[in-house]
């Protein structure tokens, strides 16, 4: 598939992998409007790189990495209109912590707004290894090595641990 854009099956494509893009655009947008309009950027950008795909890869690879770009730009034109706010004037879609919450649901909540306060870049690491994604496939998606995916994983979840250890106090 020389150009993916122009293949009958690259909606089929898409819409195959659209969990992907549902997953990065609620770990970069806060809001619904802000994740529509995301949608929308990264299903434009992967129709405009679509003769970019390499079928020697996995489709659900290039398209990890040309939704995670979009995404980290769109974070970062957005941040830089808005100005930095902290984490905790970011409206975290977290359900309600009422008393009758699951302690098991309390520490999602708690993970979620611990992964909200992590650099962009170091969200769409964890997020490829929540999905289980295997060091060579992170390093792939991300243009890095295995060996740095992996000592940058370790010192995301030493952060991650502190982060949920300072907010049970």
């Amino acid at each position: 598939m020389s150009s993916a854009n122009n293949h009958p099956d690259f909606l089929a494509l898409i819409l195959e992998n659209k969990g992907i893009i549902l997953k990065i655009c609620a770990l970069y947008c806060p809001d619904k409007h802000s994740r529509e309009d995301l949608t929308q950027e990264i299903i434009y950008h992967l129709w405009r790189s679509g003769r970019s795909y390499d079928a020697t890869y996995r489709f659900s690879t290039w398209m990890y990495r040309v939704a995670l770009n979009v995404a980290i730009s769109f974070y970062r034109e957005g941040k830089r209109r808005r100005g930095d706010h902290s984490l905790s004037t970011l409206h975290l879609e977290i359900e309600d912590r009422s008393s009758d919450m699951s302690q098991e649901k309390e520490r999602f909540a708690w993970l979620q707004a611990c992964i909200q306060g992590l650099k962009e870049f170091d969200r769409a690491l964890i997020l490829l290894y929540f999905e289980e994604k295997s060091y060579r496939e992170i390093a792939e998606i991300l243009g890095l090595t295995e060996t740095n995916v992996a000592t940058k994983i370790s010192r995301i979840k030493d952060k991650l641990k502190q982060c949920i250890l300072n907010n049970k106090k």
